[in-house]
């Protein structure tokens, strides 16, 4: 069940096969009369194709849902996410078996192939108030049921997509299509999210790493093993810096605006972002407040500079490999992170050397005067 992302408390809607012979689902559309008790009084709202929507939110925060669509084969499915990703979340699961038996059942989806999406485990709780129910009418499928949650839902992201083979012992079928929106459980609205969102979380990520990984420290080795060539090393650090500063200021500023579209729970990143951009800001502030070098303030203010420049550099490492983790990132981005890890390590340790030795044969040849 390769699904996609969710947000904080969000949901994950994997849904069945279409049949596109038989009239499309509408609101208009009367609820069978075994779910009519149990689920009246909903909202309804078509979010994509022939997927429609009915739900209501009661003061204890039960949710009461009803999923339906066109339907010959397959799965549906129902998740809900606390970190805007498929992976770690759990969803509601519901198929007509070959016998034409109904299952639902809650599902971990620990990961993106199917063996990681396992059966009976994870964090939903269900309502005591009615059991999970499967319907199959007129070529369309039901799938109703009530969750209880500690907070009312409002804007999440949801994830709508189909597979259309029938789960073998409870082994569901990667999905064959799938797209995400943005939905209002407060308004009904809902509004697409899928490729900006994505394509949004590729630009923080590209712009982060190639800031904070690559230019930044380039500019810290500029600065250290340079100084030789003064003052061209000077201005090939500030401008280095500057330039990195910059894009990773757009990258955060890409980030705050993916946060605010998909409100993804990850507390830690989000965290080590803002100490991060802190203390690159007091870096630049530090430009405008350096001693002139005959100043008896000046080795405080080298200090300074030096040691929360290492500090930034670290702790933005460990943000990136951090954000490559929790955005669910391919291969390539860690294969390509770690390789720039290794370029840099090796170059530092180089260079470190060389400087030790010269400060070495340095300060031989002087006490040998």
């Amino acid at each position: 069940m390769v699904m996609g992302r969710a947000s904080a408390g969000s949901l994950l809607l994997a849904l069945a096969v279409l049949a596109p012979a038989v009239t499309a689902q509408t609101c208009d559309d009367e609820l069978p009369a075994q779910l009519a008790g149990n689920f009246s009084g909903l909202a309804c709202a078509p979010v994509w194709n022939n997927f429609v929507l009915r739900f209501a939110q009661g003061r204890d925060n039960v949710l009461r849902v009803v999923l339906s669509t066109m339907y010959s084969t397959g799965w549906v499915g129902m998740g809900f996410s606390k970190n805007g990703l498929m992976v770690g979340s759990s969803a509601m699961v519901g198929w007509m078996g070959k016998t034409g038996l109904p299952h639902i059942k809650p599902f971990s989806l620990g990961g993106k192939t199917p063996s990681q999406v396992v059966a009976d485990q994870g964090f939903l709780v269900s309502s005591d108030h009615h059991k999970p129910t499967v319907l199959v009418q007129q070529a369309k499928i039901y799938l109703a049921f009530q969750l209880s949650f500690t907070e009312p839902l409002k804007r999440q992201i949801v994830l709508l997509a189909f597979g259309s083979a029938i789960p073998v012992n409870d082994r569901l079928s990667e999905h064959q299509d799938k797209t995400s929106i943005v939905f209002d459980f407060t308004t009904g609205s809902s509004s697409s999210s899928s490729s900006f969102s994505e394509g949004l979380k590729r630009i923080h990520g590209a712009l982060n790493l190639f800031a904070w990984g690559v230019l930044l420290p380039i500019g810290a080795i500029v600065a250290r093993y340079c100084r030789r060539w003064d003052p061209l090393w000077f201005y090939l650090h500030a401008g280095i810096q500057f330039v990195g500063f910059i894009l990773g200021l757009a990258g955060i500023v890409a980030g705050v605006s993916l946060y605010n579209k998909i409100q993804a729970d990850v507390p830690a990143h989000r965290g080590l972002g803002i100490f991060v951009l802190v203390l690159g800001i007091l870096q630049i502030l530090a430009i405008f407040l350096r001693p002139n070098k005959d100043s008896k303030y000046r080795k405080f203010w080298n200090w300074y500079h030096h040691w929360v420049g290492r500090l930034a550099l670290f702790f933005a490492a460990i943000n990136i490999v951090l954000g490559i983790k929790v955005g669910g990132a391919g291969n390539s981005w860690k294969i390509g992170y770690g390789f720039n890890l290794a370029v840099l390590l090796i170059t530092i340790i180089t260079l470190e050397v060389l400087l030790w030795t010269r400060w070495k044969n340095n300060s031989g040849s002087t006490g040998a005067y």
